[in-house]
């Protein structure tokens, strides 16, 4: 049974730094509250200060220890840092596998960190479908950091590059990510790349490769960002100094460009979009078994109306009746 909360003061608890309050704004978004209107509405001024960094790379390269690590050097230069850590789904139960939790323990007991898991739930691209909202409750709850830690990509799932003010693209050597990494579409997405585990055999090879691969591909004017190639060791912290140092600069010359603005125009233009298709949707299933949608269904068969037009009649009418 969905309980009325009070969403006026969830919010100002939230800005409190207070992680219950935060914790319950997410949990709002995720459920698809009644509410989520009032929320959003709530934090639609007072977000819009954070900087949105993805991560995103193959299974296995680090990504979890990566972010750990950020999350140490931006407490250590005094930031509030939120992380949004999107897990597969349990195929069972819909939850989130939560590992990437565990990982980032040491950080717990910070009250400057707020570390939330959310499940896929088969949505496609790397991201959870609320993971916008859950972006906004972040931003506004205080963090000046929000890290955004995908799923493994597939060589299709680069959806993090249209939710991030600055995507972080890792890799490692040993790892075939050299040969994967044109057919993934990530040298289109990557801001900064980091090469973790440079303490393996073959890490060099890997940044002199994806280096080549990066210049292939490369229609860059003057002026234009370079993404830069950074080789760490996250497990024991080398090297991640040079990857915030980078994505300071990337974060510089985007405000400076007038990039981060476009980015976050966009952003908010998908997320717009997102919302109305899923409205749309919602509309169209509440049809089936109704007799309108039936009669058009008769009629394709019979010939006398073809789909796309039908599907035209549906869409007039649905938003006719809206």
């Amino acid at each position: 049974m969905n309980v009325d909360v009070d969403v006026p003061t969830l919010v100002e608890q939230a800005r409190a730094g207070r992680p219950r309050a935060v914790a319950r704004l997410i949990s709002l978004v995720e459920g698809a509250s009644p509410q989520l209107r009032e929320v959003m509405a709530a934090l639609a001024p007072l977000a819009g200060h954070a900087y949105v960094v993805g991560l995103t790379g193959s299974p296995g390269v680090g990504k979890s220890t990566s972010t750990s690590a950020l999350v140490s050097a931006y407490r250590r230069a005094g930031k509030r840092v939120g992380v949004l850590a999107v897990d597969p789904s349990s195929p069972f139960s819909g939850g989130a596998l939560l590992g990437d939790r565990v990982r980032m323990s040491d950080h717990a007991s910070d009250p400057g960190v707020y570390i939330r898991s959310m499940a896929t739930r088969g949505h496609l691209g790397g991201l959870a479908w609320a993971a916008p909202q859950a972006i906004r409750v972040l931003d506004a709850a205080g963090c000046d950091v929000v890290l955004v830690e995908t799923v493994g990509v597939g060589q299709s799932e680069v959806e993090i590059a249209s939710q991030a003010d600055t995507s972080v693209v890792l890799l490692a050597p040993g790892m075939g990510d050299g040969i994967q990494a044109a057919k993934a579409g990530i040298l289109e997405i990557g801001d900064v790349y980091v090469v973790n585990k440079a303490d393996r055999d073959g890490a060099d090879a890997t940044a002199r490769e994806l280096n080549h691969m990066l210049g292939l591909g490369e229609s860059r004017g003057p002026g234009d960002w370079r993404p830069p190639i950074v080789k760490t060791v996250a497990a024991r912290g080398q090297g991640t100094d040079e990857v915030v140092e980078a994505l300071e600069k990337h974060r510089a010359w985007m405000e400076e460009h007038g990039v981060l603005a476009e980015r976050r125009t966009a952003r908010a233009a998908h997320e717009v979009e997102s919302i109305a298709v899923t409205a749309l949707r919602e509309k169209i299933a509440d049809l089936r078994g109704d007799r309108r949608l039936h009669a058009l269904a008769e009629r394709i068969v019979a010939g006398s109306l073809d789909p796309y037009a039908a599907a035209d009649e549906l869409v007039a009418g649905l938003t006719e009746g809206s």
